[in-house]
């Protein structure tokens, strides 16, 4: 039994710059971390091994640092760790994001699960899991927030999904792809053995001829859309006002004030 997860290295601050001529994330500099949506996607897989056995790999695309969120996973219990990088793939939108993926795990072989966390939080765009899934031709089970039922010999697996209104439960047969919300569990530490094994780990770097794929679907030939401009809305000017004093003159003179402007009747 497989599991396949996906993790990305995005900028560990809210204080996001951007390249004017180039339209992408500045990353000099800026402290990266392991997407925390992938995090609870590792310790997924990490519960799902240690109640039904079997290999977890984990894949991350991206520049050669990215090799530091490889470690973490190494370091909390991951069996075998991919850097996906290529000069190739640079300027890859979600659609040739997913397909670079879903090559990788097709290089891998027989996976039977596959993991990612819901979005990352660089792109929020939730859409690199579901668009891995299609590429596979597989169900995708996403925004799951509890696994369960999962029986590997029967190929079936039971989640249950957190929706805006409520929840669901959903069956699909497996192999079958799942994004993770945080309420599905409570990330691990990595052990000090786990740390000094990672450490010392040679992370295996796989190219676009590694996982056989098309150049005409990675990086900018394989993105169909593409940031043309990126910029920070102007401050809109506004005024208040301050009311003071105690709350028995404070709370008439609001009303009256509100009434004025029309905000109630």
């Amino acid at each position: 039994m497989k599991i396949a997860v996906c993790i990305k290295q995005v900028p560990d601050t809210t204080d996001v710059k951007i390249d004017p001529k180039t339209n992408t994330l500045v990353r000099e500099g800026v402290a990266s971390i392991t997407n925390p949506f992938d995090e609870y996607a590792v310790e997924e897989a990490l519960l799902i091994k240690e109640k039904h056995g079997g290999e977890i790999h984990v894949i991350s695309m991206g520049p050669p640092q990215a090799i530091e969120v490889l470690k973490n996973a190494l370091a909390v219990g991951a069996d075998k760790v991919y850097l996906v990088s290529d000069r190739a793939f640079a300027g890859a939108d979600t659609l040739a994001t997913a397909y670079t993926l879903s090559r990788t795990i097709q290089t891998i072989g027989d996976v039977d699960l596959v993991i990612c966390g819901k979005q990352a939080i660089d792109g929020d765009t939730a859409q690199v899991g579901p668009g891995i899934a299609t590429r596979l031709g597989i169900p995708q089970l996403t925004y799951v927030s509890k696994v369960k039922e999962i029986d590997f010999a029967k190929k079936r697996i039971v989640v249950e999904r957190l929706l805006e209104n409520g929840r669901e439960i959903v069956e699909s047969s497996l192999p079958a792809l799942m994004t993770v919300v945080k309420d599905i569990n409570e990330p691990r530490l990595p052990s000090l053995l786990g740390i000094k094994k990672a450490a010392k780990a040679q992370i295996p770097t796989l190219t676009a001829k590694d996982v056989g794929a098309d150049e005409n679907h990675i990086g900018l030939k394989g993105s169909p859309t593409w940031v043309m401009r990126v910029f920070s809305p102007e401050a809109r000017g506004g005024s208040g006002e301050i009311l003071k004093g105690e709350l028995t003159e404070v709370v008439p003179l609001l009303v009256n004030k509100l009434m004025d402007t029309k905000f109630i009747k």
